[in-house]
C-alpha cells in the first residue's frame, strides 16, 4: 500500500521570495542613498548588507508539513515534529501574535502561525483528523476549549475567503 504525500504550506514559496526582496532591496536602497550623499564606504556597506542579512533571518517563514500523524515545522536554524494523533495538549494564544502550540505525549511541541492552517484547508483536515484521533483516544487532557476557539478562527477566515472569491462581500 503507498503512502499518502506529506501536505505543505502552499504559501511558503511566495513568503520565502519576500522575506529575500526585503532583505536585498533595504540594503541596495541603503547603499544607493549612501552613494547619493557621497557617504559610501566599504564599512557602511558592510553594516547594510549585514542588516539585509538579519532582516532575512528575522523574515524567513517556517516550512510547515503534515503527514498522518505526524506535523512538521522547518526553520532556518531548526525543525520541529509532533504526533498529531497523540496530542497530550493545545494552547491557543490569541494575541498580536496569534499562535496554537501543539504538544505530543513525547514531549514535541510545535508552534504555528494560524494563518498558514487557513490558508491551506488540506493541511487543516490533515490535521484535523488527527486531532479527532487524539480526541477519540484520550491522549488529549487539557486545550479542548483552545481548540474550539481555534476552530472558530479557522471556520470564520474559510467562510471569509468563500465569500471573497464568490464575490459576496
Amino acid at each position: 500500500m503507498c503512502e499518502p504525500a506529506a501536505l505543505q504550506n502552499r504559501a511558503w514559496g511566495g513568503e520565502v521570495r519576500a522575506a529575500v526582496g526585503f532583505a536585498v532591496l533595504l540594503p541596495a536602497a541603503l547603499l544607493t542613498a549612501d552613494v547619493v550623499a557621497g557617504n559610501g564606504g566599504w564599512r557602511r556597506a558592510a553594516v547594510w548588507i549585514w542588516l539585509g542579512l538579519l532582516l532575512l533571518l528575522v523574515l524567513w517563514p517556517t516550512r510547515v508539513s503534515a503527514a498522518p500523524g505526524l506535523l512538521t515545522t522547518r526553520g532556518l536554524i531548526r525543525s520541529r515534529r509532533v504526533r498529531t494523533d497523540r496530542l497530550a495538549t493545545v494552547a491557543w494564544h490569541d494575541g498580536v501574535a496569534r499562535r496554537l502550540v501543539l504538544t505530543d505525549t513525547d514531549g514535541g511541541s510545535v508552534e504555528l502561525d494560524p494563518h498558514v492552517l487557513a490558508d491551506n484547508p488540506p493541511l487543516w483536515y490533515r490535521i484535523g483528523e488527527d486531532i479527532g484521533t487524539s480526541v477519540s483516544s484520550g491522549t488529549l487532557g487539557e486545550g479542548l476549549v483552545p481548540l474550539r476557539q481555534f476552530c472558530s478562527l479557522i471556520d470564520r477566515e474559510t467562510a471569509r475567503a468563500v465569500f471573497k472569491a464568490s464575490a459576496l462581500t
